[in-house]
């Protein structure tokens, strides 16, 4: 390809007034920015003078343009239902001012510019975790027009997404990055009530861990290299500004909108000039080591490459903690039952159905006939499968399916993450289901790409994952109108904001009510990064055994590692809800997480829920709780039971300033 200054665009972050003339003056393409008006809906809540005032933006688009530089609005995180009139308020608006682009992770945006005629570009976040194919042609439908992909593609995968999808393509070149898969971390907004969907984190991966043996508790990492195991250093792709060109990348983002303007200044100059010079001459190149003296000398962390060339490994973590400029937390115990809290709201407002549903998922044959035999309407069965068990095989659905004979439903789940490897089973999965002697009822998907494959191979009913993020009654509409027979609601959600949702969803809404259930998903090897003497060409089955992240408020965080290798990351308590069902009608599914579980405990604690949902749909407004059931359940837990979301903390709308 022929490279001129329009081949890429150099985009940065602006926090303040100053950054964004220094961003401009330093040589930027574009700039990104929030807004007070929009502060509920963009990713950089903690500090308030870190957005733009409604009049701010406009003379900001109008200081960009006469510049001839482009200016993004960031509207890219999750929103509640008691938003959605500001929402609209703030869309209207810049519809009226005409940025750029918009970016947006939530698909309440999309139904709304919809709905309400805005023409203004759309770009989808990094936080829409956005990593195949398939997604992109969903949302070109949308009127999505560039794509900031998921942090852990490498440049030879985004080569070949790009050439498949035709797509513009943003990557993340330079700034903090996230160990969790995009969207798929809520430890902060379960344990905190700070979400970093909705740019709050407090970051627990920041904090010092060490691992353990999760059965005997015996430290395993000795000699290791420091406790910040999920402490991933910042990226930078300056020496390898060619490999991002010639990948395709168009858009090189800088990440720091808190940052400073004297900061913004340097890096966002130093890579103009590496840029300009490799555009005007490729085949003459080299790195500018003088460049590259000054990012490395002005530096926060040490750098990183992150996934572009392959999986991280330990060189790419700060175990020490010595470089980490902000501790935004310290670990705390997580919420047990709050009884004084949750008994004083008020109840949806909607009866329990003559029949409540009851779902479980599971992770082996025995579990998923054990959850049948005591009283599961639906199984979930498939999807990851966390070593030592294996994956699931054609005939261990089959054998599920023969145990169920009409008795319960069997829908067949898939890999929460999609990329090019999983997308290509999943095709050859989902075409040859119409050979199977006995079908499933239907299918649960986790993104936008599985919800694509699912709806053209196949004609089974299908339902939305907890990985969409249903953080609204729009999202769900919008989920609706793509086909979505069920979704299962965030469990970020307060109960006030659950209860919302449940009373006018158009669409059917499962609730997590039970079970074990992860804080994020990492495509980082946790285990081999720290096991002092792990080969997995030598001593693959080291991986076998069961290891926890132990934080310094004692809790344990399970890591379970699937067949892609993928490092599940999970909360010390497991969800319990059972006290306070008689709050919880009208909901479309009651579902139990007992993938972690064993058989025995699968059975007792889904006939535990089946009773007490009989209970209910019977009328009783008082439910007859089995209490010798209940701590016959606490007793075969081998972990603590909580609610989940600490109540002590504020879950409703982020305020305005």
């Amino acid at each position: 390809m022929n490279l001129t200054r329009k081949s890429v665009e150099l985009l940065a972050p602006a926090g303040t007034w100053d950054a964004l003339v220094a961003d401009v003056e330093s040589g930027a393409d574009a700039v990104y920015l929030g807004g007070i008006g929009g502060k509920h809906f963009n990713m950089r809540m903690h500090e308030g003078d870190f957005n733009f005032t409604d009049e701010q933006l406009k003379e900001a688009i109008a200081y960009c343009h006469a510049h001839d530089v482009r200016l993004y609005i960031t509207l890219n995180n999750l929103i509640s239902d008691e938003e959605i009139p500001a929402l609209k308020k703030y869309l209207a608006y810049l519809q009226d001012i005409q940025p750029d682009a918009i970016l947006v992770q939530d698909f309440a945006v999309l139904e709304l510019v919809h709905e309400m005629g805005i023409r203004v570009p759309l770009h989808t976040s990094v936080m829409m975790n956005t990593h195949n194919e398939h997604a992109i042609e969903k949302l070109k439908e949308y009127g999505i027009t560039r794509i900031v992909v998921g942090r852990e593609m490498t440049l030879s995968e985004l080569t070949n997404f790009r050439a498949k999808t035709g797509i513009e393509v943003e990557y993340f070149m330079h700034g903090d990055m996230c160990i969790s898969e995009s969207g798929q971390c809520i430890h902060s907004g379960v344990v905190f009530g700070q979400s970093g969907n909705r740019g709050r984190c407090l970051k627990p991966c920041r904090w010092a861990y060490d691992l353990v043996d999760e059965e005997t508790g015996e430290r395993v990492d000795e000699g290791s290299a420091g406790p910040y195991k999920l402490a991933l250093k910042d990226m930078c792709m300056y020496r390898a500004i060619p490999q991002l060109i010639q990948a395709g990348v168009f858009s090189f983002k800088i990440e720091g909108r808190m940052r400073p303007a004297p900061f913004l200044r340097r890096i966002v100059s130093t890579y103009r000039a590496a840029i300009d010079a490799y555009i005007a001459d490729p085949t003459g190149y080299e790195t500018d080591e003088a460049g590259w003296k000054r990012l490395y000398d002005n530096r926060a962390r040490d750098f990183t490459t992150t996934f572009a060339f392959g999986q991280p490994t330990a060189k790419d973590i700060g175990f020490t903690g010595e470089r980490e400029p902000r501790f935004f937390s310290d670990a705390v115990k997580e919420a047990g039952f709050q009884d004084d809290i949750l008994k004083q709201e008020r109840k949806i407002d909607k009866p329990f159905a003559p029949q409540p549903r009851l779902s479980v998922r599971v992770q082996t044959v025995a579990a998923a006939k054990a959850a049948i035999e005591h009283g599961a309407d639906a199984v979930y069965v498939g999807g990851e499968a966390f070593r030592p068990n294996r994956p699931w095989s054609l005939a261990d659905y089959q054998e599920v399916l023969s145990a169920a004979d009409g008795r319960a439903k069997v829908i067949v789940n898939t890999p929460r993450t999609t990329m090019r490897r999983e997308c290509g089973e999943l095709e050859q999965f989902l075409s040859g289901l119409k050979n199977w002697e006995r079908q499933p009822d239907g299918l649960m998907v986790s993104n936008l790409g599985a919800l694509k494959l699912a709806k053209t191979l196949t004609d089974l009913p299908v339902q939305a994952d907890v990985s969409f993020n249903l953080f609204n009654h729009l999202a769900a509409k919008f989920l609706k109108e793509n086909g979505l027979s069920m979704a299962c609601a965030s469990l970020e959600l307060s109960f006030e904001q659950l209860r919302e949702i449940v009373e006018v969803s158009e669409l059917p809404i499962e609730v997590i009510v039970h079970g074990s259930y992860e804080s994020m998903i990492c495509d980082h090897d946790f285990i081999g990064m720290n096991l002092p003497h792990y080969n997995p060409l030598d001593n693959p089955e080291a991986q076998d055994r069961h290891y926890a992240l132990k934080d310094r408020a004692g809790e344990l965080h399970r890591i379970r590692v699937d067949q892609f290798g993928r490092d599940h990351l999970y909360f010390a308590n497991d969800l319990c809800l059972y006290p306070y069902l008689a709050k919880m009608g009208g909901i479309a599914s009651y579902r139990i997480e007992a993938q972690d579980y064993d058989a025995d405990l699968t059975a007792t604690v889904t006939w535990m829920y089946r009773k007490a949902l009989n209970e209910l749909a019977a009328g009783r407004d008082v439910m007859a709780f089995d209490d010798q059931m209940f701590e016959m359940v606490k007793g075969m837990t081998p972990r603590n039971l909580g609610i989940g979301l600490d109540l002590k903390y504020k879950h409703g709308p982020l305020p305005l300033r």
